[in-house]
C-alpha cells in the first residue's frame, strides 16, 4: 500500500459541500486540521454568547472584496513591474505553484519509506527503531494542529506556506547530513581498508594461532558510540522538523484557493490540486528505485571501486541523494510564495469548459453551493461554522479545555465511532505496508531494494488510486444512501480479506545457514555457532561476507566460515564475479560464488505484489462510502467537528504507532543479529516463514477488524431503519422525527 492511503475530501475549500475527488491520506489529514477548531468554536460560542450576538470578525466574502478594491482594475499596464506583479495576482498561478509544492512535499515525506531497509543496514538500526523513525514526523505534525487552527485567519497565508516549505527543505537536507558526517561505509567490518575487503580479512588463515579479536567490541569507544547516537538523533530531529514544516502547507493553500477563486471554479482547482499531489507517493518510490541503484559512497569511492553488486546483501544504495533532490524541488517550489499577496482580487469569471460541465451535471446540491458561496456579508455572518469568522475568537487554552468534552460527545454517535474504528484498522494496515513492504519483498523473494520500490510505485499505489476513484463513482452514479454505502464497505472489505488469504502461501522457507538454521532431521541448530570444519580458521565473530554452496543450498556467513583459503575474480564485461576456492566445509572444495544463495521463490514476487495491489484497490473502494457514513451519521452542525476528530484519531492511533508495531513484529522473526559495541544492530537473517506469517498476519488482522466494524455499521443502520419504520407507522407524518441516517429521503439524504 501507499505511504499515505487515500480518503475523499468533501467541500469546496472549507465551506461548500461539493465532491472534489480523491485526496491522499496526508492531504486529507492536513485539510481536516482547521475543521476541529471551527466546530469546537461553535459549541463554545453557543454557550458563552447571547443568541442575538454574532461573530465579530468579517467573513471571507468581505475579505475578498477589500482585496479587490486595493488592486487597480483595467487592462494590462505597460509597466513591466506591474506585469510581473499581476502573475502573482492570479489564482490559477497559485494553483499551479501549490500543486507542484505538494507534489514535492509528498515526495520528501514518502522517500524515507522507500529506503528504510537501506538506512537500517547503513546505520545498524533494528526494524523497531526504523519504524519509530518513519512515524516520528507525525509527532511534530500533531503537536501544532491547534496553533495552525488558531492562527489560520490571522497570518499571511502564502508566506506561512513558504516558511513551512523552507522548513521541509531544511529537514530534507538534515536527513542527508548523516551521510556526510559518517565515515565511509565499510561493508566488511573485519577490515578498515576498502581494498583488502573480501580478501585476506575474510579468508581462512590456518597459520593464525591467536583468536580473532571481537572487532565489534574492540573497535568501540565512547567517541564511536556518541557519534552513532548523534547520527540517529539527527535523523529523528529531521523527521520532527519535517512534520512541523508540513503543517501549514495543505490547509492554508486550500483556504486561500477557496477564498479567491470563482465559486464555480474552486472545486475544479482543488480537484486538479489533489490529482497532481496524489502522484507524490508513487514518485517517492520511483525516486528511491533510481537512487538505490547507486552505491552509497558514490561521492567518495575508494580506488579501484568496490566489488559489490545491488544483489549483494551488503549493498547500500545512495539513500541520501534522494533527500537532496527532493529538498531542492521543495525549495524551488517554495520560492513563489513569498511574492503572493495576503489577499488577491477574487476571480470574476467562470471557466468556459467548466461551466459546460456544470450545466450537464447541475443538481440542487450544486445550486445550493453557489448561493452559499455568493451570500451577502449579512447572511454570511449568521453562519457560525465559517472558519474565517470563528478562528480568532477562541483562545488556545479554551480550545484545549473544551476539546476532551466535545470529543467524548462526538464519539457517542454509534455510526461515527464504528466507521472511525474501521478506518483506524485500515490506516494501521496502510501505514505498516507503506513502511515495510519494500523490506519484506527484499527479504522474502531476494529482490533488490530498487526493484521492490519499482513494483510498489508502479503497481500498488496506482491500483489503490483506481480503487478510490471507483468507490467515488459508485457512490455518485448509483446515488447510494447510508444503507447501500454500508453494504459497499462490507463487500469491499470482505473481498480484500479473501484476496489476502493466498499471501500466506506465496513464499518459501529460508535456505540453510551454517550454524544458524537447524540441520536436516534436527529441531535445533548445533551447540556451536559454526560447524567444526572451520575451527582452525580463527574467523571473526561479526564478519559478514556471505558465500553460497549451490550444490547443498547452504549459505556461510563468510568465506572463512566455509573454510575457504583462496579468492578468484573473474572479469566479465563490466561486472566482476568473485569466487572462493579450497573450502574445507564445501564438498569438493568449491569454488563457491560470493553472495547469498538465490531464493527458490523469486518468481513469486509478481503474483504476490499483484494480489497485494488488488487487495489495496478493493480496500480503497470503501474510503468514499465510509466517509459518507460519517457525514450521514452525525448531526449537520457536527460534521466539521467529526471530520477533525476523525483525523486526530487516525493520526494518533494509527499512523504513529503502526510502523513501530510492524517493526517490532519483524524483529521477533530475526534469527541472527549483527552486533555493534555489544548491542544488537541490524538483523542479518530472518526466519522467512515466520516473517511472512507475522507480516501478512498483521495485515489480515487489521482487515478483519475493518470488516467487523463495517458489518456492525450495517447492523446499526438496519436497526435504525426498522425503528424509523415503526415510528412512521405509529405516528402521523407531521410528527415524525427524522433520524440521522434517514435512508428514505433519497433525493436529499441518500444521494451524493
Amino acid at each position: 500500500m501507499p505511504p499515505c492511503s487515500s480518503r475523499i475530501q468533501w467541500g469546496g475549500g472549507f465551506q461548500s459541500a461539493s465532491y472534489l475527488g480523491p485526496v491522499t491520506e496526508c492531504e486529507y489529514h492536513s485539510t481536516s486540521r482547521m475543521h476541529v477548531h471551527t466546530s469546537v468554536k461553535v459549541i463554545v460560542e453557543a454557550a458563552a454568547r447571547p443568541a442575538s450576538e454574532g461573530p465579530q470578525m468579517p467573513n471571507k466574502g468581505s475579505k475578498a472584496t477589500m482585496g479587490t478594491e486595493d488592486i487597480p482594475k483595467g487592462k494590462a499596464s505597460p509597466d513591466p513591474q506591474n506585469s510581473r506583479t499581476r502573475v502573482f495576482q492570479s489564482i490559477k498561478f497559485f494553483v499551479l505553484c501549490h500543486s507542484l509544492l505538494q507534489l514535492a512535499q509528498l515526495m520528501i515525506s514518502g522517500y524515507l519509506k522507500s529506503s528504510i531497509s537501506t538506512v537500517e543496514k547503513r546505520f545498524g538500526l533494528s526494524s523497531q527503531t526504523s519504524g519509530l523513525l518513519a512515524a516520528f514526523n507525525e509527532v511534530g505534525n500533531t503537536a501544532l494542529i491547534v496553533f495552525v487552527s488558531y492562527f489560520g485567519s490571522r497570518v499571511h497565508r502564502p508566506r506561512m506556506i513558504g516558511y513551512g516549505a523552507v522548513l521541509v527543505a531544511l529537514a530534507g537536507l538534515l536527513m542527508s547530513l548523516p551521510h556526510f558526517i559518517s565515515e565511509r561505509y565499510h561493508y566488511d567490518h573485519t577490515s578498515s581498508e576498502d581494498m583488502s575487503q573480501d580478501f585476506k580479512a575474510s579468508l581462512c588463515l590456518p597459520t593464525t594461532s591467536a583468536p580473532a579479536p571481537d572487532s565489534s567490541n574492540g573497535s568501540c569507544s565512547s567517541y564511536t558510540e556518541v557519534r552513532h547516537a548523534t547520527v540517529v538523533g539527527v535523523m529523528f530531529v529531521a523527521q520532527t522538523l519535517l512534520g512541523v514544516g508540513v503543517v501549514p502547507i495543505q490547509p492554508f493553500g486550500i483556504s486561500y484557493i477557496d477564498d479567491f477563486a470563482h465559486h464555480s471554479n474552486s472545486p475544479l482547482y482543488l480537484g486538479i490540486l489533489f490529482a497532481v499531489t496524489m502522484m507524490g507517493p508513487g514518485m517517492a518510490y520511483g525516486l528511491g528505485s533510481l537512487m538505490l541503484r547507486l552505491y552509497v559512497d558514490i561521492d567518495r569511492m575508494p580506488e579501484g571501486g568496490v566489488s559489490l553488486t545491488p544483489k549483494d546483501p551488503r549493498w547500500v544504495g545512495a539513500w541520501w541523494l534522494g533527500f537532496l533532490i527532493s529538498a531542492g524541488m521543495v525549495a524551488l517550489a517554495a520560492s513563489p510564495y513569498f511574492f503572493f499577496p495576503r489577499e488577491m482580487p477574487k476571480e470574476k469569471h467562470e471557466l468556459h469548459f467548466w461551466r459546460k460541465a456544470l450545466a450537464d451535471t447541475a443538481s440542487p446540491v450544486s445550486k445550493g453551493e453557489d448561493s452559499h458561496s455568493e451570500q451577502s456579508p449579512g447572511e454570511s455572518s449568521k453562519k457560525q461554522g465559517d472558519p474565517s469568522q470563528m478562528a480568532p475568537d477562541l483562545t488556545v487554552i479554551q480550545f484545549i479545555k473544551v476539546f476532551p468534552r466535545v470529543l467524548l460527545q462526538t464519539l457517542r454517535h454509534p455510526i461515527f465511532l464504528l466507521v472511525v474504528l474501521s478506518q483506524l484498522c485500515m490506516s494501521s494496515m496502510v501505514a505498516g505496508m507503506a513502511t515495510f513492504l519494500p523490506k519484506f519483498l527484499e527479504r522474502q523473494f531476494s529482490v533488490t531494494a530498487s526493484f521492490a520500490n519499482m513494483l510498489i510505485g508502479g503497481l500498488t499505489i496506482p491500483t489503490a488510486i483506481v480503487g478510490i476513484v471507483v468507490g467515488s463513482v459508485l457512490v455518485k452514479r448509483l446515488h447510494l444512501g447510508p444503507m447501500r454505502c454500508g453494504a459497499l464497505c462490507v463487500l469491499g472489505s470482505l473481498l480484500a480479506l479473501v484476496v489476502s488469504l493466498p499471501l500466506f502461501f506465496l513464499g518459501c522457507s529460508s535456505h540453510r545457514i551454517a550454524g544458524i538454521t537447524p540441520q536436516p532431521g534436527s529441531t535445533q541448530p548445533s551447540a556451536e555457532l559454526f560447524p567444526g570444519c572451520m575451527a582452525p580458521c580463527s574467523c571473526p565473530v561479526d564478519g559478514f561476507n556471505p558465500v553460497c554452496d549451490p550444490g547443498a543450498l547452504v549459505e556461510y556467513i563468510t568465506p572463512c566460515h566455509a573454510g575457504c583459503t583462496a579468492q578468484v575474480v573473474q572479469e566479465d564485461l563490466d561486472n566482476s564475479k568473485v569466487f572462493y576456492s579450497n573450502c574445507s566445509c564445501v564438498a569438493g572444495g568449491g569454488p563457491v560464488p560470493a553472495g547469498s544463495c538465490d531464493s527458490a521463490c523469486s518468481h513469486l514476487v509478481l503474483p504476490f505484489i499483484l494480489l497485494v495491489s488488488l487487495a489495496a484497490a478493493l480496500a480503497s473502494v470503501t474510503h468514499t462510502p465510509g466517509f459518507m457514513l460519517i457525514l450521514r451519521g452525525v448531526k449537520k452542525e457536527d460534521k466539521t467537528l467529526a471530520v477533525g476528530i476523525q483525523f486526530m484519531l487516525l493520526r494518533v492511533l494509527a499512523w504513529m504507532p503502526s510502523p513501530v508495531i510492524h517493526g517490532s513484529a519483524i524483529d521477533t522473526t530475526c534469527v541472527h543479529w549483527a552486533l555493534s559495541c555489544g548491542h544488537r544492530a541490524v538483523c542479518r537473517y530472518y526466519d522467512l516463514d515466520l516473517l511472512r506469517n507475522r507480516f501478512v498476519g498483521l495485515q489480515f488482522f487489521f482487515k478483519t477488524g475493518s470488516l467487523v466494524c463495517f458489518a456492525l455499521v450495517l447492523t446499526v443502520l438496519r436497526q435504525q431503519n426498522k425503528e424509523e419504520e415503526t415510528k412512521a407507522a405509529a405516528s402521523s407524518p407531521g410528527l415524525q422525527q427524522p433520524l440521522m441516517s434517514r435512508p428514505e429521503k433519497k433525493p436529499k439524504d441518500s444521494s451524493v
